[in-house]
């Protein structure tokens, strides 16, 4: 399927009791549509996606997929792959968010904007694109968020 809106599916392989899988759902897809006018720089696989798979994950989860494929053992926010998959950290969502103003609901479901960006073309390798990457994310997450 080429040029189509994908499906969005959430699933928690770590404890979430404290997220709300309806309003994420909600959200994620309320996104979408912005994250597919937003096109990065680098490949972009988005449209062509019948379905993206986000996993909730601990830190140690992530760290080791971060380990495996990116030569870096640390726990970090998101993973995205090019099939569709974005992996994110539930356990960073609810330290990382307090510091930027955000529940870990809200910290949440700004890496998944993020790790859709990253599916359309977006990239966070070099300081300005890194800027211009967090300046979208950011007006996405007010949008749907403003009500």
């Amino acid at each position: 399927m080429a040029d189509s809106v994908p499906s969005i599916d959430l699933f928690a392989h770590t404890d979430c009791d404290d997220l709300d899988f309806e309003w994420l759902t909600a959200k994620a897809r309320e996104a979408l549509p912005h994250c597919l006018k937003s096109v990065g720089s680098a490949e972009t696989v988005l449209p062509m996606l019948e379905e993206v798979e986000v996993s909730f994950v601990s830190d140690k989860a992530i760290a080791e997929v971060h380990g495996c494929f990116m030569d870096d053992p640390t726990p970090t926010d998101v993973i995205t792959f090019h099939h569709g998959e974005i992996l994110v950290s539930v356990d960073t969502a609810r330290q990382e968010g307090p510091k930027h103003g955000h529940d870990s609901q809200k910290e949440t479901l700004l890496y998944i904007i993020h790790g859709l960006l990253h599916l359309n073309g977006h990239t966070d390798l070099v300081e300005s694109d890194r800027e211009a990457m967090h300046h979208c994310q950011e007006w996405i997450l007010e949008l749907v968020t403003a009500n």
